[in-house]
């Protein structure tokens, strides 16, 4: 039976997996199950293995699905009678659900999976980050739609689409936005509603201010903005990147130890998505998007038999509206102006947009957008 225990610990490990395990270190007559007796536990409440019959095991796997929640491990003692045992300093007396006899002492350990660690660019803070968190036996998950991952080689999953942030976050993730300005509030619209434990930005504290009334104006709520910690990382006066990545750091271990209430079924590792998908013109606006499948997609819509994608749900609705409208004139394509400081910007990779009066502009970043938001006429003139 051990040999099958244990081949079950290394799998649900190797597919990080919570479980709990459960071993029995004593036992008193009557009693079916002996000392060593072992099972595993896993978050949906199954038990695998024998340290009792129907007396012990609804007790232990609840006190299981609490050690997975809280991350502490406990030993039980079991009895028909707890409360003449005596106490004993760090054994928490139970009773049995039937009337058996014999006492069970059981230990039972929590095994959570691997906390990870997400970070967000590639520039110096990044690469630190990810070198650091790879040392401290993290899960590092490199997000680098530019890049290709080639200056974060030591990561374990590299994300190339924003689109698949969400495919990769548990609430043991550690969040790090640290792209500089080049897609923080695409990022941290995804982020900040995730289950991620921990949701930083590297910035300073004036662009912040701007990345925050971004993500008021994108909808992002009050409750939701207020879980950003800006700027990352403790105040260790921290100056070099190196010096940077270590007081993130150390905040996300601050943090870690604190000790979360966490729901073990929420602990499972999602689906990875596949390779790279197709991508296709927003037939409103021009953007390239990412063409998933149907179920997973965005924003689709469906005319004539044929899967339309979009970039945002603005887009979706005015297609809706008036399909032939679009379907009938060429999607916007090539170069535009960012009417507020004058860079040029690619219409089929821009990451930031407004429609204003049934005309598309474009911008470099979303602190120019939001300027255009909030007086559109003035840079049209």
């Amino acid at each position: 039976m051990n040999d099958n225990f244990y081949s079950l610990v290394n799998d649900l490990l190797s597919r990080e997996m919570p479980f709990a395990t459960a071993t029995v270190v004593r036992a008193e007559k009557p009693t079916s199950s002996k000392p060593g007796d072992k099972a595993a536990i896993t978050a949906d409440g199954v038990m695998h293995g024998w340290i009792g019959g129907s007396c012990a095991q609804p007790t232990v796997i609840r006190e299981s699905l609490k050690a997975m929640s809280d991350g502490e491990s406990r030993l039980v003692r079991l009895s028909p009678d707890p409360q003449d045992k005596g106490n004993r300093e760090g054994l928490l007396d139970l009773p049995m659900t039937c009337f058996s006899g014999g006492t069970l002492e059981i230990f039972i350990e929590p095994q959570l999976p691997t906390p990870r660690l997400m970070v967000i660019g590639n520039l110096p803070i990044a690469q630190n980050l990810t070198r650091l968190a790879k040392f401290m036996k993290y899960h590092v998950v490199a997000v680098d739609p530019d890049g290709g991952g080639v200056a974060l080689p030591e990561a374990d999953t590299l994300v190339t689409s924003l689109d698949h942030l969400l495919d990769q976050i548990t609430p043991l993730t550690y969040v790090v936005v640290a792209s500089h300005g080049q897609y923080d509030e695409i990022a941290l619209q995804q982020v900040l509603r995730s289950k991620a434990s921990y949701v930083a930005l590297v910035t300073s504290k004036n662009r912040a201010e701007a990345v925050v009334d971004y993500l008021a104006v994108q909808g992002v709520t009050p409750v939701e903005i207020a879980r950003l910690k800006y700027p990352a990382g403790l105040d260790i006066k921290a100056a070099r990147a190196e010096e940077i990545a270590l007081s993130i750091m150390a905040e996300i271990v601050q943090h870690r130890r604190r000790g979360l209430k966490l729901d073990p079924q929420a602990l499972l590792v999602p689906v990875v998505s596949g390779p790279a998908a197709l991508t296709a013109l927003d037939p409103v606006c021009g953007t390239e998007v990412e063409k998933v499948e149907i179920e997973g997609a965005g924003h689709t819509y469906q005319y004539n038999n044929q899967t339309y994608y979009f970039c945002c749900p603005g887009c979706k609705g005015r297609f809706a509206k008036n399909p032939l409208k679009f379907l009938t004139q060429p999607a916007p394509a090539g170069e535009a102006l960012d009417p507020i400081c004058g860079m040029t910007v690619e219409i089929a990779n821009a990451r930031y947009m407004s429609d204003y009066q049934g005309q598309f502009y474009y911008f470099c970043a979303a602190s120019c957008k939001l300027a255009f938001d909030k007086m559109p006429v003035s840079y049209i003139k």
